[in-house]
């Protein structure tokens, strides 16, 4: 809090207060100068200072002390004209008094000292004219003067102490308030960098398991893929709303408009609800086919509003349903988006609904129990919704439901209908749905309501019926070319259902799990039931629902750039853009990645924002730079967990062509990837066998014949004679190492961990002089971020003694401890050359190593000899996999909070830099 602004404030309530009471007291003298016959000509001064007093406070033209010091002069001098009458001599006292109590609102001492000094002076003059008259005084005149004067001096002095007072009560609490939003303002920091930096490990376990999830798994393994991912999932919505939530309250919430359609922003959310929603609600989402085809907003925002009213619905609501009604209200700047969600959930008494609105409610521990999360959502959905404009309302009942109901603005791009039926399709329509299943009334109505808006919003006409005889005497007298029918009624009439499948459409309205039997023409409608879907099915054909393809995304041949300086984002990066069959190149920092662009051609580069030495917005100009010299310019996206609002804002004003945060969602990624690239790049294929690509060293693209693969999975590189001599497992465990932890980290595949212990034990080797050369010169930073890169990586293979060791040796570098250091870093670096030199020999590598040895070190500002990690999708054991074990309960170190460590690779770490990104 500003206590300058706070005191202005102070001020201007004093001076207004004045003020008025300055004008009554300057009306009730100058009706008094009239019946006493005094001087006409003073009232007319009294009057011009008046108003000259409210012309300035409202023109404001001086600065407000000024404004009222001049005031206050003006009103003295009218005291005084009052002082002078031999009529008002006793009367001066009180009157006084009542402007001492007033100007104590001032704070200022030296305003009661005006007060008094004013008084005194009038009295004096007042006695020295009556004596000059002729008065004479006795007792009584003497003394009520004197207890006058004491009375004003007491009164003042009671007025400038309680001044002092309420001033020290003010800095009190000004100093109380100011560490209190001091200490809000780190806690917020503090939340958004361990968000971005929690998104790291996140997004390796949601990017690894969806990968996993495409491959053949046995059934328990591919459920336990699923939960994983779900998991990593739920995780990170949680961060999301913490780093909203940050931005909300501290109002830095930025708004990045663009446009949109609806059709796409339910697609997504429905996909991600689907998971959430149990079998026993339902959930019935009716839109308006009126909306516009194109509207313009924060899609972000207005995704996550629509995701947090649904999931508190179906949060606290054990039966029934929710209910999504989307319209639009026609306005001159466009439309007004309606949404109303309504559940039959437990509902709200009318105390909690007044508290709904508090950060971290829930309104009671049942609640709490039921439904746990942090309790942002409404919280968050009030931001965004204030942050775009609109306003919500919300109405519940106990044991009843809940309705909430929000207006957004929004700007029309394309006024046509969000929903169309081609013309060249005679439709004619026949339902199925049987609604009086469902035993909750409510959730009858909804069905009811939806079914009614989609067919008067598409101009369709539709044949229910409720019973199976119904149904066969419809098709019978009319030519159906479209049927919708519910699961349970399909089920019981399995046999007609596929036979009317041979003439007509037939979707099936079912949940996810629902599966058809096989070699079946109809098609699934998977719930949530909402008129989109049901669009598309409207436009299909009885030949067209033949075709039971699957198509997906293909990016074949394209050249991405990945760009990051975290081998586990690296890693999945590389997982991800491998499905879409691309050639994809890594580098490690800013400048490898310019002259990567300087030597060879991409048609995409994916770069990280927050880097060592140089970032990831300077790298983009540079690399931009060289583009438009060589003429070759390509999209550049911004992949990064910098997931505050503000940061796609920030990313697309610097110049970059899209944004993807992390953890990356495919859908997004897909979205970017078809804006950015040129139609002629992307191409929809059947979902099959990916035909995967790598790099040579000249960066052209190889073919490999079956044969070939075939022989190099017989015979891996690397195999040495002292391997087959016997099991190079048991050979590491007599050198000390725990082969059980290694082959976890490794998802026990052998080759791979062979790959990755000679990569270690290379690279270990060549910190060993470096780290004596540290010790010496006494450079400990520097020191301890190569110590902890020994310990993180030792720990890894299994080398846990080691790992120790190096953690105690860390430890001693952060504090300065040189005594420590030099007590344990002559064993851990023997121990180190022993277990590299031991792991090197047992797998037949070359061990020798000298001390004239070329120490690689990482250098952000070089790229000139820089190593360039290329992938090569048809090889699985010479990615470095770092993955993150969350069941290990040793003494994993998994998260670290050092704010002054600059080890480069801890998971996490607290940087509390300007833009709060992740390393």
């Amino acid at each position: 809090m500003n206590r300058k602004y706070e005191k202005e404030d102070m001020f201007q309530t004093a001076h207004l207060t004045l003020l008025i009471s300055y004008t009554l007291f300057s009306l009730i003298l100058a009706v008094e100068s009239f019946l006493m016959h005094w001087e006409e000509w003073a009232v007319l001064l009294i009057a011009a200072g008046v108003i000259i007093c409210w012309v300035l406070h409202i023109t404001g033209s001086l600065p407000r002390r000024s404004r009222m010091w001049i005031s206050s002069i003006l009103m003295m001098c009218t005291f005084f004209f009052y002082g002078i009458h031999e009529t008002s001599t006793f009367d001066l006292a009180v009157v006084m008094s009542a402007v001492i109590v007033l100007y104590t609102m001032t704070g200022e001492k030296s305003m009661i000292t005006l007060c008094q000094f004013t008084y005194y002076v009038t009295m004096t003059y007042e006695l020295v004219t009556m004596t000059a008259g002729g008065t004479v005084f006795d007792t009584l005149a003497i003394s009520r003067i004197f207890l006058h004067c004491v009375m004003i001096f007491f009164v003042g002095r009671f007025a400038k102490i309680i001044i002092e007072r309420w001033a020290k009560v003010m800095r009190r609490t000004n100093d109380e308030v100011e560490k209190l939003t001091d200490s809000t303002e780190r806690l917020n920091d503090f939340l958004a960098n361990v968000s971005h930096e929690l998104r790291t490990p996140v997004n390796a376990v949601i990017g690894l398991s969806s990968i996993c999830l495409e491959k053949d798994l046995e059934p328990d393994i591919r459920k336990d893929m699923e939960e994983i991912r779900d998991a990593g999932r739920r995780v990170s919505e949680q961060i999301g709303d913490i780093l909203d939530y940050s931005e909300i309250d501290r109002n830095d919430l930025a708004v990045n408009y663009e446009d949109y359609m609806l059709s796409s922003v339910l697609h997504d959310l429905v996909t991600e609800i689907r998971a959430e929603k149990t079998r026993n609600l339902e959930l019935v989402i009716d839109v308006d086919p009126a909306i516009p085809a194109m509207m313009n907003t924060d899609v972000s925002k207005l995704k996550k509003i629509l995701r947090s009213l649904i999931s508190n619905g179906l949060k606290y609501t054990q039966e029934g349903g929710v209910y999504v009604r989307i319209t639009s209200e026609p306005k001159e700047y466009g439309v007004n988006l309606q949404i109303e969600v309504s559940d039959t959930g437990i509902g709200m008494s009318e105390e909690e609904l007044e508290r709904i609105s508090e950060q971290f409610y829930q309104a009671d521990s049942g609640r709490a129990r039921s439904a746990g999360g942090l309790g942002l959502g409404i919280s968050i959905v009030y931001g965004f919704v204030s942050a775009l404009g609109g306003f919500m309302t919300i109405s519940s009942k106990k044991n009843v439901g809940t309705r909430v109901h929000v207006s957004l603005p929004q700007k029309v791009m394309n006024p046509a209908s969000c929903m169309s039926l081609s013309t060249s399709n005679t439709r004619c329509i026949g339902a199925f749905l049987h609604f009086d299943k469902y035993a909750n009334p409510n959730v009858r109505e909804y069905y009811n309501s939806m079914v009614r808006n989609i067919v008067n919003g598409l101009k369709v006409q539709m044949h229910r019926v409720d019973n199976v005889e119904n149904l066969k005497r419809l098709t019978s007298s009319t030519k159906l070319t479209h049927l919708f029918v519910a699961d349970v009624e399909y089920k019981a009439n399995q046999e007609l259902m596929e036979e009317l499948s041979k003439k007509m459409v037939v979707a099936v309205v079912a949940s996810q799990a629902f599966q058809l039997p096989e070699g079946s023409w109809a098609k699934v409608l998977p719930k949530p039931f909402y008129c989109f879907p049901v669009t598309s099915i409207l436009n299909m054909s009885v030949e067209d629902s033949r075709d039971t393809r699957v198509k997906r995304m293909m990016l074949r041949g394209v050249r991405a750039l990945v760009v990051d300086d975290e081998p586990m984002n690296l890693t999945v990066a590389r997982s991800i853009f491998k499905r879409y069959g691309m050639v994809v190149t890594t580098a490690l920092s800013g400048p490898e990645s310019i002259d990567l662009c300087r030597e060879q051609e991409f048609d995409i580069v994916f770069m990280d924002h927050m880097m060592h030495g140089m970032d990831g917005v300077e790298a983009m100009k540079l690399i931009r730079a060289h583009t438009r010299y060589s003429g070759h310019e390509f999209p550049i996206v911004a992949l990064t967990a910098n997931a505050m609002s503000t940061a796609k804002q920030m990313f697309l004003a610097e110049g970059f062509d899209g944004f993807v945060s992390k953890p990356v969602e495919l859908e997004e990624l897909e979205r970017v990837m078809a804006r950015v690239l040129p139609k002629n790049k992307i191409t929809y294929e059947e979902i099959g066998g990916i035909r995967e690509v790598e790099k040579d060293a000249e960066g052209d693209v190889p073919t490999f014949s079956d044969e070939d693969l075939a022989s190099l999975e017989e015979e891996p590189e690397g195999t040495s004679p002292e391997q087959s001599e016997g099991n190079f497992l048991d050979r590491l465990k007599e050198l000390g190492i725990d082969t059980e932890t290694g082959m976890h980290y490794c998802n026990r595949d052998e080759a791979f961990y062979q790959d990755l212990l000679v990569q270690y034990a290379s690279d270990t080797r060549k910190k060993i002089p470096m780290l004596n050369r540290y010790r010496e010169e006494k450079n400990y930073a520097d020191y301890a971020i190569h110590v902890h890169s020994l310990k993180s990586t030792s720990k890894m293979v299994g080398a846990g003694e080691l790992s120790e060791e190096a953690r105690a040796l860390e430890m001693a570098a952060k504090e300065g401890n040189a005594q420590v250091i030099e007590a344990g870093h002559e064993h851990a670096m023997q121990e180190t050359d022993r277990i590299t030199s031991g792991i090197l020999r047992i797998l037949g590598q070359d061990v020798e190593v000298t001390e004239d040895e070329e120490v690689l070190e990482f250098d952000p500002e070089s790229g000139a000899d820089d190593e360039i990690l290329e992938f090569n999708p048809e090889s699985e054991s010479d990615d470095e996999i770092l993955e993150f074990d969350p069941g290990s309960k040793a003494d994993d170190e998994i998260l670290e909070f050092d704010p002054e460590s600059k080890a480069d690779d801890e998971i996490l770490e607290f940087l509390p830099d300007k833009e709060g990104g992740s390393l």
